[in-house]
C-alpha cells in the first residue's frame, strides 16, 4: 500500500484528506478539530513512511485558495466595521498578539529552541495557518533544511491553542448579557402584526418615521379598509391600520409597542393578491448594488418590497448601504402577477451562483501573489513581505469590498467561497503534514515535545488573558464584542461558535469580523520577525 501511495500522490492526497475530514468531524464535549485533523493524519502517515510526501506545490496552492476566499468573503464586513472604535479594538488585539509572541521568544530562547521552531510554536499557539506558511516560505527562500521544524512546533501547540481560548472565555464569564429570567430571543428575524393607534405615528410616512426613530425593521404589508397592500416609502399610517413588522425580536417588540401595540390577530396573507418569493441574486446587473437602491427600483416598477435577505445560513435585514452579493436569497413581497418579472430581474439562477468565476479569481490571486513578493525593510537586516499568505488576503479584502469593477464581479457566492476555503485548507494541511511526519514522530513523545506543548500553551494563555483584561477596561467595548474580538485575534472559529452560543448576541460576530483580517496580517508579520531575529 505504501508503494502505491508513493507512486500516486493524488491518491495519497485524497486518502489523507478523507481520513482527516472523518476524524475532524468527531466531537468530544462539543469540541472537534475540524479540517485541522487533516494535518495530524498527514503527520501520522508520513511518520509511518517518510517517503509518503506530497509535492511542495500542493500546500502552497491550498493556502492561496484559502486566504483569498477568506479575504473576498470578509472584505465587506471588515471595512464596514472600521470606525472610531476600530483603533481601540485593534490596539487590544495587537497587544495580546505581541504578548504571545514575546513570551514565546523568551521561553524558546531560555530553552535553547531554534528560531524556526519558535516561529512555528507562535503560529500554532495562535492557531494561524497563514503565519505558519509565511515561516515555511521564508525558510524555503533561504534554502534552509529546517522546513519541518516550524510544522512540528505548530502541530504540538495547535490543540491547546484552541482549548486555552475556550477555557479563558469560560473562566472570565462569556455568558449571555440577558437577565436569567428573560426569555431567549428567537433566532433570526421574526414577523409581528401591529395595530396602529399611537397618536405620535398617525399621519407620518413609514420610511421617514423609521429613519427618524432609528428603527431597524422593515414594514411588509398593511391592511386598511379591508384591503391589503405592500408598504411603500410614502405609505402614511392611519388609525387602526394593521401592519406587519419584520426584524430582530427585541427590535420588533419595541416598534410594535411604539405603533400602538400588537394586533389582536396576525395579518394573514391572501396569496391570490399579494405573494412572496425567495429569489437568488445572480444577475450581474444587480450584484454589487446597494439593497436600498434596488428596493427603490423594484418599488417603482412592481410595487414590491424586500423584507429579508438570506446570506449563507443567516437571515439579515435590508439596510441602507448593504451590498447584494452573488448567492444572496432575497425575499420579495409583491403583487402575485409581478413575481416572475422580479425573479428575472434578480437572475434567480442556482447554477450561476454555484459556479466560481475563474477569470476574476485568477486575476485576484495573481495580484495578491505579486503584492506578496513586495519586500519591506523597516530596519537594517530585517526584510518582511506578506508572501503567498498575506498578499492574496489583502487583495481579497479590497476586492471583496469593491464587489464589482465594471463588468468584473469580485465577490464569490457563499457556497463557492466556503468550498474553496475548505478545499484550500485540506490541500495545505495534507501537504505540510505529509512532509513533516518523521520529524513530528521523533519530537512529540519526548521531553522536547512536552516542552514545546508547554511553551505553546503558555503563549496562548498569555495572549488570551492580555486581550481579555485590556478589553474589559476599554471604554465602549461590550462583553459580547470582547469575546468576538478574542476569537478574531486568535483567528479561531471554534471560539467564535462558543462565544455566540454562550452570549446569544450578534455583537460577537461584529467583534470577530473587525479583528480577524488585522490579526491574520499581524501574525504573518510577527512570525517573520521572530524568524528573522532568531536566525
Amino acid at each position: 500500500m505504501g508503494a502505491l501511495l508513493h507512486e500516486q500522490p493524488l491518491l495519497l492526497l485524497f486518502v489523507v484528506g478523507a481520513a482527516g475530514s472523518l476524524l475532524g468531524s468527531l466531537r468530544v464535549r462539543g469540541f472537534s478539530l475540524g479540517v485541522a485533523a487533516v494535518l495530524f493524519v498527514g503527520l501520522a502517515v508520513s511518520a509511518l513512511d517518510a517517503t509518503l510526501a506530497l509535492p511542495d506545490f500542493v500546500p502552497q496552492l491550498g493556502l492561496v485558495l484559502f486566504v483569498y476566499s477568506v479575504g473576498v468573503s470578509g472584505g465587506p464586513a471588515f471595512f464596514s466595521s472600521l470606525g472610531r472604535d476600530a483603533l481601540r479594538t485593534g490596539a487590544v488585539a495587537l497587544a495580546g498578539l505581541s504578548t504571545g509572541a514575546l513570551l514565546t521568544v523568551l521561553l524558546g530562547r531560555a530553552l535553547h529552541l531554534g528560531g524556526a521552531t519558535i516561529a512555528g510554536l507562535f503560529a500554532g499557539s495562535l492557531t494561524n495557518t497563514p503565519a505558519l506558511a509565511s515561516v515555511v516560505e521564508a525558510l524555503r527562500a533561504r534554502g534552509s533544511s529546517q522546513l519541518s521544524d516550524p510544522v512540528v512546533g505548530y502541530s504540538v501547540a495547535y490543540p491547546m491553542g484552541v482549548l486555552a481560548v475556550l477555557l479563558v472565555m469560560h473562566l472570565f464569564g462569556a455568558r449571555s448579557e440577558r437577565p436569567s429570567t428573560a426569555p431567549a430571543p428567537s433566532a433570526g428575524l421574526v414577523t409581528r402584526t401591529a395595530r396602529v393607534t399611537a397618536d405620535a405615528v398617525i399621519g407620518r410616512p413609514a420610511e421617514a418615521l423609521a429613519r427618524h426613530e432609528g428603527w431597524a425593521v422593515v414594514f411588509g404589508r398593511i391592511e386598511r379598509h379591508g384591503g391589503v397592500e405592500v408598504v411603500g416609502d410614502l405609505t402614511v399610517f392611519e388609525r387602526n391600520d394593521r401592519v406587519t413588522v419584520v426584524g430582530a425580536a427585541d427590535e420588533v417588540g419595541r416598534v410594535v409597542a411604539a405603533l400602538g401595540g400588537a394586533a389582536e390577530a396576525p395579518l394573514e396573507l391572501d396569496r391570490s393578491l399579494l405573494d412572496f418569493r425567495r429569489v437568488f441574486v445572480s444577475r450581474a446587473e444587480v450584484v454589487g448594488r446597494a439593497v436600498d437602491d434596488v428596493q427603490r427600483e423594484i418599488a417603482q416598477r412592481w410595487g414590491a418590497q424586500i423584507t429579508r435577505i438570506r446570506r449563507g445560513d443567516v437571515d439579515v435585514l435590508p439596510r441602507e448601504g448593504l451590498v447584494l452579493e452573488p448567492g444572496d436569497r432575497v425575499r420579495v413581497l409583491a403583487p402575485r402577477d409581478s413575481l416572475d418579472a422580479l425573479s428575472h430581474h434578480f437572475g434567480d439562477s442556482y447554477r450561476a451562483i454555484a459556479e466560481v468565476d475563474v477569470v476574476t479569481v485568477g486575476i485576484g490571486i495573481a495580484l495578491g501573489l505579486l503584492l506578496g513578493r513586495v519586500e519591506l525593510s523597516p530596519f537594517p537586516g530585517l526584510r518582511l513581505s506578506l508572501g503567498v499568505a498575506g498578499g492574496p488576503l489583502v487583495v481579497g479584502l479590497v476586492l471583496g469590498r469593491l464587489v464589482r469593477t465594471g463588468g468584473l464581479t469580485w465577490s464569490m457566492p457563499y457556497s463557492a467561497s466556503l468550498t474553496l476555503r475548505q478545499f484550500g485548507l485540506l490541500l495545505f494541511f495534507a501537504g505540510v503534514g505529509t512532509r513533516s511526519g518523521a520529524a513530528f514522530a521523533r519530537t512529540a513523545p519526548t521531553l522536547q515535545g512536552a516542552t514545546l506543548f508547554a511553551v505553546g500553551a503558555l503563549s496562548t494563555f498569555a495572549s488570551a488573558l492580555t486581550i481579555t483584561l485590556l478589553g474589559r477596561r476599554t471604554p465602549g467595548l461590550s462583553p459580547a464584542r470582547l469575546w468576538g474580538l478574542l476569537a478574531g485575534a486568535h483567528t479561531q472559529p471554534a471560539a467564535l461558535s462558543f462565544a455566540v452560543d454562550r452570549t446569544g448576541s450578534e455583537e460577537v460576530n461584529v467583534g470577530y469580523a473587525q479583528t480577524f483580517p488585522l490579526a491574520t496580517i499581524a501574525k504573518i508579520l510577527l512570525a517573520q520577525v521572530i524568524l528573522a531575529v532568531l536566525r
